[in-house]
C-alpha cells in the first residue's frame, strides 16, 4: 500500500499526569504515516486524487491542542481516529513523541489503526 508520511510535527499542548505537568504546555513531535492507493494520484497529476497534507497537519494540530490530557497514547489515538473518520486513508500509523524524560531524547507511543 502506498503512503504518505507527515514526519515529526510540532504542537504544543497541555500533556501529563500530574496536574504540574499539566499546567504549562509541553512540546509534541507527532508522525502519521497515511496509508491509501496513490496510483490514481501519480497517472492524473490531480490534487482530488490524494490527501491533503496541509490538511491533514491542521487536523492534527486541532485535535492535539484541543484539551489537556494525561496520556500522549490518547493524543495519538484521537489523531488516528479523526484521520480514519475523514476517510483521509484506509490505515494510519501515528506516533507521538514527548521530552519527559531526563537523560532521553524522547519517549514515544506508536499505534497503528485500519478502516
Amino acid at each position: 500500500m502506498d503512503k504518505i508520511t507527515i514526519k515529526d510535527l510540532e504542537v504544543n499542548t497541555q500533556i501529563g499526569v500530574t496536574e504540574t505537568e499539566r499546567a504549562h504546555q509541553q512540546r509534541l513531535l507527532i508522525t502519521v504515516e497515511m496509508e491509501r492507493d496513490l496510483a490514481a494520484a501519480g497517472r492524473t497529476d490531480m490534487e482530488s486524487a490524494t490527501t491533503p497534507y496541509d490538511v491533514v497537519a491542521d487536523l492534527i494540530r486541532q485535535v492535539a491542542s484541543q484539551r489537556p490530557r494525561k496520556l500522549i497514547e490518547v493524543v495519538a489515538d484521537e489523531i488516528a481516529d479523526a484521520i480514519l473518520s475523514r476517510r483521509l486513508a484506509v490505515a494510519v500509523t501515528v506516533e507521538v513523541k514527548k521530552f519527559s524524560i531526563p537523560d532521553s531524547h524522547y519517549v514515544s507511543v506508536n499505534i497503528r489503526r485500519t478502516q
